[in-house]
C-alpha cells in the first residue's frame, strides 16, 4: 500500500513498507527519509501514473492529464499501480464522478502549451496507461454488494474531458464484471480534446451513457423473493415422490354437501359407525345425550356436530372432519354445513374435495325446497362444488323411508336434478344415483334388506365411493398448501397451519415461504389424521407446526409455498365469469364478495371488458353495461385488500373464484390475468 501524506500519493515500485505501521491522517515525521527517494517539495504534487511533478495549482497532470486528488480507501491496488474497482450500490443510483471530497469538475480552459505537452506525454505513456486494460467493475463473483457503498471512478482512469462537469448514471451490479474495450480506452486518451489531431471529441458522458449493470438482489427472511426461476425448471427430490406400496390406500377427500336438514351429518355418522370408526360405547353415549334433549334422531349427527351450539340448533355450522377406510381408499370425510348462513364455511370443505356426495331429502316438499332458486342450497352447493373442479359426484337420495321407497319419487328427482347438474357441467357418466335411508341403514354398506327397495339393483353407497377414479396428485410440482385454519399455542410459542397439500411435499426441517407475509419459516413437525407423520405429500390434509415466525404472520386464506416459487399477491384481477341462473345482474361498480380458496374479500367490478358466448367462448359484445343471468363475460375486479392468487393456467386451486352478494352466489369463474401484483 502507498503511504498517505499531506502532499499526495507515491506509487514508486521500489518503495516498500509495512501496512500495520501506517498512521492515516497524520504527517510523516520530518526526519524520516525513505531510502533512494528524492525529496518532493510541498509546492508540487506527483502524478500517480507518470510520476511527473506538477505545480500544486494544477488540477490535472500536465503530462498525462490524470486528475489531482487522493484515491478512495476502498480502491484495490497492486505493485504496478492497477486501477481501482467500481464499488456500486445495490439499488439504482445516479452518481457524480468523485474527486477530493466533492464531485469532480473538469475545467475546459487549458493553455496551448499544456495541451501540446499533454498530447505528447500521453503518446509517450500509452504503455503505462494500458494497465487499465482489465479494470474490474463490481465485487468479485459470488460476493454480495454492500448497500453502504458508493459508485466511484478513479481519477487516473478518466483522462482530460472538455466538459465543466460530468455525471455518470450507474445501475447497480451485484455479481457481473465489466471492462472497457482497448479501442475505447485509446480513444479516451488520444482524442480527449476536440481540437487535437482533428479528431471528434469523445466525452466521458458519451462513452459511459450506455453502461448498465444487472442487479441480483438477495432477500432476507422477511423480504419478498423474486420470481427468477420458472416452475418448469423445478425438479423434486427423491423423498417427495410417494413410495409404491402394494397394500397402501389412496387418500380421497370426500365432501358431504346438500340442503339444510337433508341428513348429511346423520349419514356421515351412521357410515362411520358401520365401518367401526365410532365404537358402540360412544354411540350409546350420543343416543343417551340426544334423548335427554328431546332429539333422539340426531344421535348419529352428534358424532360429528360436537359443539353445544350445533347440537342445540340441530344444524352443522362448521366443517367436521372424520376418516374411514374402504377397499380402495382412505377416505377423509368433510361434513359441510347446509344452512345458507354458513355457505362460506361449506366452501372451506368443498375446496379441499376430490369428489363429493350431494345429499337429497326425498320427502315431499323438502326436495322442492332445496331446489328453490332463492332459498334452496341444493342448487348452490352443486354449482359451487363443480366450480371448484369436482367432477365426480354421488347423489345420495336420503330419507327414502319417508316416501315408502317409491321408485316414482326417485325417478322424478333424477329427471329434475339431473338436468340441472348437466347445466352445471357434470357428465352423466360421472354421476351416480343411490337411493338410501341413513336412519334405517338401508343401502349404505350392504345391499338393501327392505323389500320395498328391491327394485333397485345398483351398488350401495360404499361401493359407489370405491368406484370413483383415483384423483391426480401433483407430487412433482413446487409446494402449495392453502391455509384453511390456524392453531396457535401462545404458552408454547407455536403456530400450526392446517390445510390440504395441493402440490409438492413437505417434511420436518423443510423451509417454507408463508404468504402473504413473505416470511420464511421452518417446519417443526407434521400431523395427519391427528397423528404425527414424517412427510406430507400432495393430497394430504395436514397440520404443519412452524418455527421461526411470528404467529400473526400466519393466517387463514394464506398459502405455504416453496421459497423459490412464491405465490402472487394481488388485488387487481381479470376474471372470466359465468353469472348463475336466477342471479341478479352484475353492473360496473357492483360491490361483491370475492371468494378464492379460503380467502374472502370485498371487491368492486371496475370494468366489463367482453361478453362471451357461453358455448364457444367467442367475443359477442365489447364493453357491455351489465352481465345478465346465464351470461359469460371477462371482467376486471379490484379487491379491498390483496389476496394470494395465481392464474388458472398456472395453478387451478388458486385460480378458481366465485362472487357472492346478499348471501347468494351470483357468479363463478377463473382468474385469467393478474393485472397488478402487489410488491
Amino acid at each position: 500500500m502507498p503511504r498517505k501524506v499531506n502532499y499526495g500519493l507515491d506509487y514508486d515500485d521500489d518503495y516498500d513498507d509495512n501496512y500495520d505501521e501506517y498512521d492515516y491522517g497524520y504527517e510523516v515525521d520530518e526526519n524520516e527519509t525513505p531510502p533512494q527517494k528524492e525529496t518532493i517539495k510541498h509546492s508540487v504534487w506527483r502524478c500517480s501514473i507518470c510520476t511527473y511533478d506538477n505545480d500544486e495549482t494544477m488540477s490535472s497532470c500536465d503530462i498525462c492529464g490524470v486528475l489531482h486528488g487522493p484515491l478512495l480507501n476502498n480502491s484495490i491496488y497492486d505493485k504496478k499501480r492497477t486501477a481501482n474497482i467500481f464499488d456500486l450500490k445495490s439499488s439504482r443510483v445516479s452518481s457524480t464522478v468523485v474527486g477530493r471530497d466533492e464531485a469532480v469538475k473538469v475545467s475546459s480552459m487549458r493553455s496551448d502549451s499544456s495541451n501540446q505537452s499533454t498530447e505528447k506525454g500521453k503518446h509517450n505513456r500509452l504503455d503505462e496507461i494500458n494497465i487499465l486494460k482489465n479494470i474490474e467493475v463490481g465485487p468479485p463473483a459470488g460476493s454480495r454488494t454492500s448497500d453502504n457503498c458508493s459508485a466511484s471512478v478513479q481519477e487516473g482512469w478518466l483522462g482530460h474531458v472538455d466538459e465543466s462537469s460530468v455525471a455518470v448514471n450507474l445501475r447497480s451490479s451485484g455479481k457481473s464484471s465489466l471492462s472497457l474495450m482497448p479501442k475505447e480506452r485509446n480513444v479516451m486518451v488520444d482524442d480527449s480534446s476536440s481540437s487535437r489531431n482533428g479528431g471528434e471529441a469523445n466525452s466521458l458522458t458519451s462513452n459511459l451513457e450506455n453502461i448498465s449493470f444487472a442487479a441480483k438482489s438477495r432477500h432476507s427472511n422477511d423480504a419478498k423473493p423474486g420470481r427468477a426461476i420458472s416452475r418448469a425448471q423445478y425438479k423434486p427430490e427423491k423423498w417427495m415422490l410417494p413410495e409404491k406400496a402394494e397394500h397402501s390406500l389412496t387418500q380421497l377427500n370426500l365432501a358431504i354437501v346438500g340442503h339444510v336438514d337433508s341428513g348429511k351429518s346423520t349419514l356421515s355418522g351412521r357410515l362411520l359407525h358401520l365401518l367401526g370408526r365410532i365404537s358402540q360405547k360412544e354411540m350409546h353415549k350420543y343416543e343417551k345425550e340426544a334423548k335427554l334433549q328431546g332429539k333422539g334422531s340426531f344421535a348419529y349427527a352428534w358424532a360429528l356436530d360436537e359443539s353445544a351450539e350445533e347440537r342445540e340448533r340441530g344444524i352443522t355450522m362448521t366443517v367436521a372432519v372424520a376418516y374411514f377406510d374402504s377397499k380402495r381408499y382412505h377416505v377423509v370425510v368433510l361434513d359441510s354445513p347446509g344452512h345458507k348462513d354458513f355457505v362460506p364455511n361449506m366452501i372451506t370443505g368443498a375446496t379441499q374435495a376430490d369428489a363429493s356426495i350431494l345429499v337429497i331429502d326425498a320427502s315431499i316438499g323438502s326436495f322442492e325446497a332445496g331446489m328453490d332458486g332463492t332459498k334452496g342450497q341444493t342448487r348452490e352447493h352443486a354449482q359451487l362444488i363443480r366450480s371448484f373442479g369436482v367432477d365426480q359426484l354421488i347423489v345420495a337420495v336420503n330419507k327414502m323411508d319417508a316416501v315408502d321407497y317409491s321408485k316414482e319419487r326417485f325417478d322424478l328427482i333424477i329427471s329434475q336434478l339431473g338436468a340441472f347438474l348437466r347445466s352445471c357441467g357434470f357428465k352423466d357418466s360421472s354421476v351416480s344415483w343411490i337411493p338410501l335411508s341413513a336412519v334405517e341403514n338401508q343401502n349404505l354398506v350392504s345391499a338393501p334388506s327392505d323389500f320395498r327397495l328391491s327394485w333397485y339393483l345398483g351398488p350401495n353407497l360404499l361401493d359407489a365411493i370405491d368406484s370413483f377414479q383415483p384423483p391426480t396428485r401433483e407430487f412433482s410440482k413446487p409446494l402449495i398448501m392453502p391455509i384453511c385454519d390456524v392453531i396457535k399455542s401462545p404458552s408454547q410459542g407455536q403456530v400450526s397451519a392446517c390445510g390440504k397439500l395441493e402440490a409438492g411435499a413437505v417434511r420436518s426441517g423443510s423451509k417454507v415461504l408463508v404468504m402473504p407475509s413473505a416470511t420464511i419459516a421452518t417446519v417443526r413437525s407434521l400431523e395427519r389424521d391427528s397423528q404425527a407423520c414424517p412427510i406430507g405429500r400432495a393430497g394430504d390434509n395436514i397440520a404443519v407446526s412452524l418455527n421461526g415466525i411470528d404467529g400473526n404472520h400466519v393466517m387463514a386464506g394464506g398459502v405455504l409455498c416453496h421459497p423459490d416459487f412464491p405465490i402472487a399477491f394481488a388485488k387487481h384481477l381479470e376474471l372470466k365469469v359465468l353469472v348463475l341462473d336466477g342471479a341478479t345482474p352484475i353492473l360496473i361498480g357492483s360491490q361483491l364478495e370475492f371468494h378464492i380458496h379460503h380467502a374472502k374479500e370485498a371487491a368492486r367490478v371496475a370494468r366489463i371488458s367482453f361478453l362471451l358466448d357461453s358455448k364457444t367462448g367467442k367475443v359477442v359484445k365489447k364493453a357491455p353495461r351489465c352481465i345478465l343471468a346465464k351470461q359469460s363475460a371477462v371482467v376486471e375486479v379490484i379487491l379491498q385488500e390483496a389476496v394470494c392468487v395465481e392464474e388458472f393456467s398456472k395453478c387451478k386451486v388458486l385460480g378458481r373464484v366465485f362472487l357472492r352478494t346478499l348471501g347468494r352466489t351470483v357468479a363463478v369463474g377463473i382468474v385469467t390475468r393478474i393485472v397488478e401484483e402487489q410488491q
